[in-house]
């Protein structure tokens, strides 16, 4: 329980100085009181919510497409949309083009995401290392990741191999920075007591350096897989002969727009599902990383 204590100016016969004392008693709330059922209950709540947001968009563009405010030839519904991506997904062809766009994100975000994590934590670690390097790569970093297509072409040729290598040199950048700031900002007092103790350059970073850094590592990483999903369904644009850019691309081309939109929802569902995947795996590996918290439950 806790307590608080107000003062207040004195009146009449105390005298002008005086002054009143109440004492305010506050209890435990509900959620203090019942922390699991509360606790169950915010996660009900969460849930619902995200269900229900998607599914209310979904029936006011299906209502405003069966009242004639929307041409249904341009913007299909989402009847439509389904019942086509059914109908794809019973002939084949539409799990081709998924699985390839799915392994050419997850093979091009691999090996982006172990590159840039290597060489971030080496050159957060290493500031020589850092002054030697960081010029060059942020001169890379702002070129357009689409103008190394020509360039990824004659080292991998035309295909697979220089799709995947275009995902993992954009990965690259986006973990090399999220890790080598994640060592940098490291809290000196964390390395001051591994000093105390006597920790050497490999303990300094197995046990201090490495933790402190793995939560914004991995969120670096999440942001890498929502860009290598845009990636690669551009790259499928300009040079894909399958995959659901492809599909994107040469539905419209064809103005079959329900195929179109169908290839859309399936890039937005993948990318959403592989942002999720790194989030819980995430919580795995770093339990002892804070959660996305905002303003506090009333």
């Amino acid at each position: 329980m806790a307590m608080t204590t107000e003062r207040r100016p004195g009146h009449g016969s105390r005298g002008p100085d005086a002054t009143a004392t109440r004492t305010i008693a506050y209890g435990p709330g509900q959620s203090e009181l019942e922390p699991q059922r509360a606790h169950r209950r915010r996660q009900s709540l969460e849930i619902s919510l995200a269900v229900a947001v998607p599914i209310a968009l979904l029936g006011l563009w299906q209502a405003a497409s069966d009242l004639g405010w929307i041409d249904a030839r341009l913007y299909p519904t989402p009847v439509t949309i389904a019942q086509t991506g059914w109908r794809l997904s019973t002939e084949g062809v539409l799990w081709h083009d998924v699985f390839a766009t799915m392994r050419r994100v997850l093979f091009g975000w691999g090996i982006g995401s172990v590159t840039g994590a290597v060489l971030g934590l080496l050159m957060g670690w290493a500031p020589l290392i850092r002054r030697a390097l960081e010029p060059t790569l942020d001169a890379l970093y702002v070129v357009p990741k689409l103008a190394l297509l020509p360039i990824l072409f004659n080292i991998f040729g035309l295909g697979e191999r220089s799709q995947i290598a275009l995902v993992a040199v954009t990965v690259f950048f986006f973990v090399w920075i999220a890790t080598m700031a994640a060592i940098m900002s490291v809290p000196i007092g964390y390395r001051d007591s591994a000093v105390v103790f006597g920790a050497g350059r490999w303990q300094m970073f197995r046990h201090v350096l490495l933790p402190a850094s793995l939560p914004q590592m991995l969120v670096g990483m999440r942001v890498a897989a929502g860009v290598a999903v845009l990636v690669i369904v551009a790259a499928e644009f300009l040079v894909g002969q399958d995959g659901l850019g492809y599909l994107i691309f040469n539905s419209r081309n064809l103005f079959i727009n329900d195929e179109m939109f169908v290839g859309i929802v399936l890039v937005a569902l993948f990318g959403v599902l592989f942002a999720q995947l790194i989030r819980w795996v995430s919580r795995f590996l770093v339990p002892w990383a804070p959660e996305d918290r905002g303003a506090p439950d009333n």
